[in-house]
């Protein structure tokens, strides 16, 4: 229409539809800029990785938009499968979500009392540790950890989206590309998709520490479908009056889940000190206040005095 806008000045341009972090960490390669540091953090003890995978058949699927009267589906250029996920609202039962649930032989899930177990914050900023007991004394006199035995069972509950970029030709014999889309759900609260798998862990002592160790366990999903039988004659079926496009799918759930046994501890690290962000400067404001408070190790501060002194 006559106008320009130069996306030089913004840094973008307007295929830019990705981006890259800063995390505000620097070094220059420098050996005399790096310190020890201790921070008080999680050790993982022992870990498994499983993989698993559960299919749903899905007959008579309504997909959307409708091709309209007289349609026919000739190709299908790609088809595609991902979670659904509502961002306003984490507890919408369409959510597809992965769901462990964890019973465990020769150890004990510390309880409050009451029948409910005792779960204390993660990394992940949630309660998502359960604290373990078991009797470690005779491994401990050997000085190995003690094995526990699990059963694990994942509901898979929620919706899958699933779009198929296809060619179709119309009443008027011209063809056009369209996407089809549907919701599709795969498992619910009364009936998920239920996968099992069994597992061992190595406890640490529980008596020779001033924290029980801790158990925790967290899974990823994705999904890839296709056509039921492979053939568009025999999985998708159009209605010749008003183009409503129905299909049978195969969907295959892909979980990834792995289960840890942690310990508080803390580390000492090489450090190259706090990081620092470079922040967007205000035409007001002069100075402003900083987040993190510098670092008062007095041994460090005093062999840096020394240092000072020595060489003055």
């Amino acid at each position: 229409m006559g106008c320009s806008h130069n996306n030089d000045v913004l840094g973008l341009s307007i295929s830019d539809r990705c981006c890259k972090g800063n995390t505000g960490c620097s070094w220059d390669g420098t050996l005399r800029k790096v310190k020890n540091e201790p921070i008080y953090v999680q050790k993982v003890y022992d870990a498994a990785l499983f993989n698993l995978q559960g299919l749903r058949t899905v007959a008579n699927q309504v997909f959307s938009p409708s091709l309209g009267e007289g349609a026919r589906i000739i190709r299908i250029l790609d088809i595609r499968c991902r979670k659904f996920f509502n961002p306003a609202n984490i507890n919408d039962a369409r959510n597809l979500r992965a769901i462990p649930t964890t019973t465990i032989s020769g150890g004990e899930i510390v309880e409050d009392g009451c029948g409910n177990p005792v779960r204390v914050i993660g990394p992940d900023g949630t309660a998502s540790e359960s604290i373990v007991f078991v009797n470690t004394q005779d491994c401990d006199e050997e000085g190995k950890g003690t094995p526990v035995f699990g059963t694990q069972n994942i509901e898979i509950r929620g919706s899958v989206v699933v779009e198929i970029d296809a060619i179709f030709v119309d009443n008027c014999d011209k063809e056009c590309e369209v996407t089809l889309t549907a919701t599709i759900p795969v498992g619910t609260e009364q009936h998920p998709l239920l996968l099992t798998n069994f597992f061992e862990l190595c406890v640490p002592s529980v008596f020779d520490t001033a924290f029980l160790p801790r158990f925790t366990e967290f899974c990823n999903i994705s999904c890839e479908t296709r056509l039921a039988t492979n053939s568009i004659a025999r999985d998708i079926v159009i209605d010749p009056r008003t183009g409503t496009v129905r299909a049978n799918l195969l969907i295959a759930l892909c979980v990834t889940c792995e289960k840890k046994i942690v310990v508080p501890v803390q580390l000492c690290v090489l450090s190259t000190g706090f990081p620092v962000l470079s922040a967007e400067i205000s035409p007001i404001c002069s100075s402003f206040p900083q987040l993190f408070p510098n670092q008062i190790d007095e041994r460090r501060h005093c062999s840096q005095e020394a240092e000072v002194q020595e060489t003055q």
